[in-house]
């Protein structure tokens, strides 16, 4: 971190280095808190203070659980700074004045097994997102001199069919993020009256989201709309009198109208009867004949839901006749934390039979066939992939794994690889007989045998600290010892790239370019 001189334009003397870009500043205009993560295993595990003119930076908490990762940021009223050690399903905050950057931090709540909560204040009281009796969470309010869960008063219940995920706190208002049958929705709470009212979307399938709110005292809120036909749009929010501005849409290149393509909301019926939501998108004037190709992607881990958000670059598969389908499939938060719930641990045959029950569905509706069907996922998705290939490998023609979790029982025994423990309560720990033969099941690795697979490729890169390219290297090297198919099987190894790929927007253009002609060329188109 260097520090500027705004009037002057001159670099000061002061320089913090093997930082992150986690800093806040204190209200003094002279202190700045600042994350640091570990050397080795570049967990987030510390914060520092710094202040202007001063050599000697002081540890203000330093997370002792390796399990845990640490990350601090400043309220949108700037009264307080908030620490929030988190793993997979316990969350503990600390907190201290912006005010008072010298002082000590103090824990809100102590962590406690399974109780998942976020802070956040309006200058006057403290707003807690918690799953505590709740298990779609709900929100409190507490007052700024009692914390103690015994001074917290409901102001938004739980409910069975919304998840909430996030709030803006402003000076008369609070917007609530919400998950609603695997869609965002946002309500609007008048801090005085308690009145609630919903902004409104139209189409069937979009993602919509909080965007760069940065004044307290204000009654403009921000936010970003986008579907699978529409480019991300930044609009205006009047919280008085609930109109809308766009103010900003992103330019796609090209011959591009959005009226070219259509987006829906379908959902496919698993195995277990549970109602499996998709995201799909397409060229008008699609013909459900069983001869389109389509390009099927999924994640369903961690509880990261997976929006209908636009790409630009995705234009180029739809131009040629591509249908494009997210499967909102357990393991991730699009239905609630059931969903979640249901997708791992000892559930996480779910989120693979999920997917494969999307394909038939697709199938049977006359989206596509196998011979035209296609997967894409990456890291814990690749995982899926690997599944999946094992499980169901004709339903597919061609499949891409990128940077693919696929030795799962190996990596997840050694404590040595610096997510392991940390990733127990995801996967479950093989330490213990039942996850040890569970997790066995369905390892992508362990699983591999002597049948036929659709074309495959795997790609990974040498410096990918999350997972390890030998973990694809060896999958590959026993598909094809024991494979019993002509496909291809290609094993792309990027020599400079980590598990996010290639660094700077042309790099990643040809990451693109790539996996695309993968799907492109399988299906026989040439321009």
């Amino acid at each position: 971190l260097y520090f500027m001189d705004i009037d002057s334009g001159e670099l000061l003397s002061d320089k913090i280095e093997d930082t992150t870009s986690n800093f806040e500043w204190a209200n003094d205009n002279q202190t700045i808190l600042y994350g640091k993560q570990h050397p080795e295993t570049l967990r987030s595990y510390q914060v520092y203070r710094h202040k202007l003119g001063e050599p000697d930076d002081l540890l203000i908490y330093e997370e002792p659980d390796e399990e845990n990762y640490l990350y601090l940021n400043k309220s949108l009223s700037g009264s307080f700074f908030y620490l929030t050690s988190e793993q997979t399903v316990s969350t503990e905050v600390r907190y201290l004045s912006a005010d008072s950057p010298n002082d000590s931090p103090a824990i809100f709540i102590a962590r406690e097994e399974n109780h998942e909560y976020s802070v956040t204040d309006g200058k006057d009281r403290f707003y807690i997102i918690t799953n505590d009796g709740a298990e779609n969470f709900r929100l409190m309010e507490a007052p700024l001199d009692d914390t103690s869960k015994a001074a917290w008063k409901e102001i938004v219940a739980h409910r069975d069919d919304a998840l909430i995920e996030d709030i803006d706190v402003f000076k008369n208002y609070i917007v609530v993020s919400l998950l609603e049958q695997g869609l965002d929705q946002m309500e609007v709470i008048d801090r005085s009256s308690g009145e609630t009212r919903r902004i409104a979307f139209d189409e069937e399938a979009y993602a919509a989201y909080s965007d760069n709110n940065y004044e307290f005292d204000t009654n403009v809120f921000r936010y970003s709309y986008e579907s699978m036909a529409t480019p991300e749009s930044t609009y205006d929010y009047n919280l008085v009198n609930a109109e809308h501005r766009l103010i900003k849409q992103d330019l796609v290149v090209g011959d591009f109208r959005p009226d070219d393509y259509e987006t829906r909301r379908l959902f496919a019926t698993a195995r277990d009867g549970t109602e499996v939501p998709i995201s799909i998108v397409y060229r008008k004037g699609l013909e459900k004949n069983g001869k389109n190709p389509l390009l099927q992607y999924a994640y369903g881990s961690y509880g990261s839901s997976q929006s209908a958000y636009f790409n630009s670059e995705r234009l180029s598969l739809l131009d040629r006749g591509f249908v494009y389908a997210v499967a909102h499939i357990r393991g991730g938060s699009e239905m609630g934390r059931d969903w979640y719930f249901d997708g791992r641990q000892l559930n996480k045959k779910n989120t693979f039979t999920d997917f494969i029950d999307v394909s038939k569905f697709l199938i049977d509706e006359g989206y596509t066939a196998p011979e035209h069907l296609y997967a894409l996922g990456g890291s814990a998705g690749g995982l899926l992939m690997g599944a999946v290939l094992n499980m169901a490998p004709e339903l597919y023609n061609g499949v891409l794994a990128a940077v693919p979790f696929v030795d799962v029982v190996t990596t997840m025994l050694d404590e040595d690889i610096p997510l392991t423990s940390g990733e127990w309560d995801e996967w479950g720990d093989p330490r213990e007989k039942e996850y040890y033969e569970y997790m066995l099941s369905y390892s992508p690795y362990d699983n591999v045998a002597a049948q036929d697979y659709p074309n495959i490729m795997v790609t990974t890169g040498l410096h990918d600290s999350q997972v390890q390219y030998w973990e694809p290297a060896k999958w590959v090297a026993k598909l094809r010892e024991l494979k019993t198919d002509d496909n291809m099987l290609i094993l792309k190894t990027d020599m400079s790239a980590g598990h996010s790929g290639k660094t700077g927007r042309f790099h990643r253009i040809e990451d693109t370019a790539l996996n695309y002609s993968f799907f492109v060329g399988l299906e026989g188109i040439r321009e």
